[in-house]
C-alpha cells in the first residue's frame, strides 16, 4: 500500500509539474507575442476583417496582410521609443524589448516597406493611408512652433491620433476597394472604430497612471483622476447607443447589429473592470481589450 502511494503520489506530482510547465510555456508566448506588437498587429487584422464585412465587401488579403505588417512596424517603434517610461509602467516588456532591440529595429523597417508595397496593389490612397501613422507620429512628437509645446505633451493629443490613425486605416482601406457607399455608412463605420479605439488608448493610460504621474506625462487620467476618467469613459461608450439608433433606421449593419450590441456591452464590461480603484491590471488588459477583435469577429462570421 505504501509504494502504491508513493507511485500515486508521484504520478500526481509529474502530472501538476507538467501542467505548470505547459502554463508557463502559454504565458512567455504570450508575453513575446504582447511585447512584440505581433499580438496587437494580428487583432488589427481581425478588426479590419470585420469592417470589410460592415461594408459588405470581400477582404483583400494584401490590405489584411498591410496592415498587419504596420500596426507590427508603429508599435514596434513604439516600444522602442518609450522604454524610459514603460520602465515603470511596463518593466517586463521593457526588459525583453531591450534584449530583442536589434532584430526589432531591422523587423519594423522590412514592415513598414513591405505594408506600402502591398498597399499599393488596390491604389495610391491606400498608400496615403498606410502612410498617415508614420506622418502623423512624426508631427506629434516634434515641435512645429517655437516657444509652444510638442503635440505629444498636450493632454489628450495622443489618444486623439491614435484612435483617427486607427479609424482611418480601418475605415478607410475597405471604402477604397467597396462601390457606391453612401457616405453616412462610411461616417458611421468610422465613427464605431474611433471611438472604439478611443476608449483602448485611454484604458491603458489608466493602466499607466503611476508610471506617467512619475514622469511628469500628463494623460487624461492623470489629469482627471481614476473616478472622473471612469464617467468619461462610460460616457463615451453611451455615444454608441444614439449611434446604434441611427444605424437601425437607416438600415445599415442589420445582421451584424446584435454583434455590434455585444462590442459596446463587452465596453461597459471591460471599462468596469479595469477603472476598479487600488486594481493593477497585468496582462488581461492586453487579451481582454487589445485582443477584443479575435473573438467579435468570429461571432460576425458565424451569422
Amino acid at each position: 500500500m505504501k509504494g502504491m502511494r508513493l507511485s500515486f503520489d508521484y504520478t500526481r506530482c509529474s502530472q501538476g509539474s507538467a501542467v505548470s510547465s505547459g502554463f508557463g510555456l502559454v504565458l512567455g508566448l504570450l508575453n513575446f507575442l504582447i511585447s512584440t506588437s505581433i499580438f496587437l498587429a494580428a487583432s488589427g487584422v481581425f478588426k479590419l476583417y470585420l469592417s470589410f464585412l460592415l461594408y459588405g465587401v470581400s477582404p483583400r488579403w494584401n490590405l489584411l496582410v498591410a496592415t498587419f505588417l504596420l500596426v507590427f512596424s508603429v508599435y514596434g517603434i513604439n516600444k522602442l521609443t518609450d522604454i524610459k517610461e514603460d520602465e515603470v509602467n511596463n518593466p517586463e516588456r521593457v526588459g525583453y524589448v531591450k534584449r530583442v532591440a536589434k532584430a526589432l529595429k531591422y523587423a519594423v523597417v522590412v514592415s513598414l516597406v513591405l505594408a506600402v508595397i502591398l498597399s499599393a496593389l488596390t491604389s495610391p490612397l491606400a498608400v496615403l493611408v498606410v502612410l498617415f501613422p508614420i506622418v502623423a507620429g512624426a508631427l506629434y512628437s516634434i515641435r512645429l512652433l517655437p516657444g509652444y509645446p510638442r503635440l505629444k505633451d498636450i493632454t489628450g493629443v495622443k489618444n486623439l491620433i491614435i484612435a483617427i490613425t486607427w479609424a482611418n486605416g480601418t475605415a478607410f482601406l475597405p471604402y477604397l476597394v467597396a462601390s457606391e457607399v453612401p457616405l453616412r455608412k462610411v461616417a458611421l463605420i468610422y465613427y464605431f472604430f474611433f471611438m472604439k479605439s478611443m476608449i483602448n488608448t485611454m484604458l491603458f493610460d489608466v493602466r499607466d497612471i503611476e508610471g506617467d504621474r512619475i514622469n511628469g506625462i500628463q494623460t487624461i487620467p492623470v489629469k482627471l483622476g481614476l473616478e472622473r476618467s471612469r464617467a468619461l469613459l462610460l460616457l463615451l461608450n453611451s455615444t454608441f447607443i444614439p449611434w446604434l439608433v441611427v444605424a437601425h433606421s437607416l438600415g445599415y449593419f442589420g445582421e451584424y447589429l446584435p454583434v455590434l450590441v455585444f462590442a459596446i456591452m463587452n465596453g461597459y464590461a471591460y471599462i468596469l473592470y479595469f477603472t476598479r480603484r487600488n486594481y493593477r491590471p497585468g496582462k488581461i488588459l492586453d487579451v481582454w481589450v487589445d485582443g477584443e477583435w479575435f473573438y467579435t469577429l468570429p461571432l460576425a462570421m458565424a451569422i
